[in-house]
């Protein structure tokens, strides 16, 4: 019976070893897709069957960054002499555009990219905050109507966002918040704090009392107990709550395409604009999303250690 058990036992870690491979496969499939169709050349990212071999370039990624026009019939171009990267986008038929001064137009990418973190970052650091302090309140106080109150909290988060884009659009122009990083800011702050006393209350609420009351009883007030003690006690649910909202605010498309114009419009809504020669450039596309997703890899994983122990606060008890 013991032989029976063991040899079950192993083909069920080989089935669960192959199921997790599986499901790795098929989730890390489209970041390869596009990851691979930004290197590609413009002809191949298209083709039927799909390239699978191919030589890397770099041409969509210079692309991405400048502003070009279509070559003319017979428009002459000085091939020698242009930058390595120029030649690139001669190749592919365009020209970069240049200033009356001669220099380099960039496109508007960069922009976008860094509207993008300004109003990802602030909102992020706002939501968390409010989040935190309220979730605080909630949970070490006897607040009236407290379910009432959290319920409120969370339905806020009922509605899809473009449900209420349009009445939000017209508030905004009103208030003369269109197009600005500070609207933006608000809307993404007021959308994730629900989410974030949610989460939150949920950590401090696993924070022992006693902790704080013998910080009382050594002669602290209630906020240098909760500087020191709580924050740095929920400093694993702080992460995750700040990974969470931080990818919601950076991938938002909905307001940011309604919202904004030029000025603060972030980047999810404007690298699927991308038009190379009369056809919309995949490549363009698939570079500026792949530049788009490093962001977020990489704070999600300079805070993974902290992400997996928030993810499993509270699930055991002494």
């Amino acid at each position: 019976m013991a032989v029976v058990s063991s040899r079950g036992q192993r083909i069920g870690n080989l089935l669960a070893i192959a199921a997790v491979i599986v499901v790795t496969f098929i989730m890390l499939a489209p970041i390869y897709w596009i990851v691979s169709t930004s290197f590609k050349p413009r002809n191949l990212a298209t083709t039927n069957p799909p390239t699978i071999l191919f030589e890397p370039e770099v041409s969509p990624f210079v692309k991405l960054f400048t502003k070009r026009v279509q070559l003319k019939p017979k428009e002459v171009v000085d091939y020698e002499n242009a930058p390595w990267f120029e030649r690139l986008v001669f190749d592919g038929g365009e020209r970069i555009t240049r200033s009356g001064k001669g220099e380099i137009q960039l496109s508007g990418y960069p922009d976008r990219f860094i509207n993008s973190l300004i109003v990802a970052i602030t909102s992020t650091l706002l939501a968390v905050s409010m989040g935190t302090i309220t979730a605080y309140g909630f949970s070490r106080f006897k607040v009236k109507g407290e379910a009432d109150l959290l319920f409120f909290v969370l339905s806020t988060r009922m509605l899809p966002p473009i449900v209420v884009a349009i009445p939000m659009f017209l508030m905004y122009r009103a208030a003369g918040l269109n197009d600005s990083h500070l609207g933006l800011i608000i809307l993404y702050t007021a959308f994730n704090v629900s989410f974030a006393v949610w989460l939150m209350k949920g950590f401090i609420d696993e924070i022992p009392k006693e902790y704080e009351e013998a910080a009382l009883v050594d002669g602290y007030t209630r906020i240098q107990a909760f500087f020191k003690i709580v924050l740095p006690e929920a400093a694993t649910g702080i992460a995750a709550t700040a990974v969470f909202c931080f990818i919601t605010a950076w991938n938002e498309y909905a307001f940011a395409l309604i919202m904004t114009n030029r000025r603060a419009q972030t980047a999810p809504p404007f690298i699927p604009s991308q038009i190379g020669s009369g056809l919309p450039d995949w490549t363009v596309i698939a570079a500026g999303t792949f530049l788009f997703l490093l962001p977020v890899a990489i704070f999600t994983f300079l805070l993974r250690n902290h992400l997996l122990r928030g993810m499993s606060f509270g699930a055991i008890r002494k």
